[in-house]
């Protein structure tokens, strides 16, 4: 099976679950095609495409710009074929976030027009040494409601990677939908 991952990033956690899926459909015998949204001279083929990831983090209540281009734009071909959509956010974190999580997703698919048959809320990280003060404070009370963290950590990780390994193994297995 052929799988197509495209993905974009800010932070760098996305690309670390990009990679991550890759290492896991490669370690499964599948060959994928990875794509960074962000690479604005990419040729994506859906030319012998049997499923399709797709994985952008939430910044400011977006998935990226960049992102949502391309896919709107391919949103025909992604429509066809059997889609998984990753949206990585902090809130996906929480279980009193997941509603605004899923929100997030609902407007992302009336902008695109994508409709991916399987949708996963990720988990991301906090990276501290990107964040001026406000930034941080944003995140301490508004995004992490409060909860403790070593704001004198470089980074922490909130991505369940046994659960996106799981997420992903289940879509690959499942059925083609018609």
């Amino acid at each position: 099976m052929t799988v197509l991952i495209i993905y974009a990033t800010i932070e760098g956690q996305t690309g670390k679950v990009a990679r991550f899926i890759e290492a896991q459909l490669n370690s499964a015998g599948h060959e994928t095609r990875l794509v960074d949204a962000a690479d604005k001279l990419v040729d994506v083929s859906f030319d012998g495409i049997d499923k399709v990831i797709l994985a952008a983090p939430v910044h400011e209540r977006r998935h990226p710009k960049p992102f949502e281009t391309l896919i709107t734009s391919a949103h025909r071909d992604l429509n066809a074929r059997d889609t998984l959509l990753l949206s990585i956010s902090m809130n996906a974190a929480f279980p009193e976030g997941h509603e605004e999580a899923q929100d997030y997703v609902d407007e992302m698919m009336l902008r695109t027009g994508v409709k991916p048959r399987t949708v996963a809320l990720v988990a991301g990280a906090v990276r501290n040494h990107r964040y001026d003060y406000y930034a941080s404070q944003v995140l301490r009370h508004v995004v992490l409601r409060d909860r403790e963290f070593d704001p004198g950590a470089e980074s922490h990780e909130f991505t369940d990677w046994d659960a996106l390994k799981a997420t992903v193994a289940g879509f690959i297995d499942a059925p083609a939908s018609a």
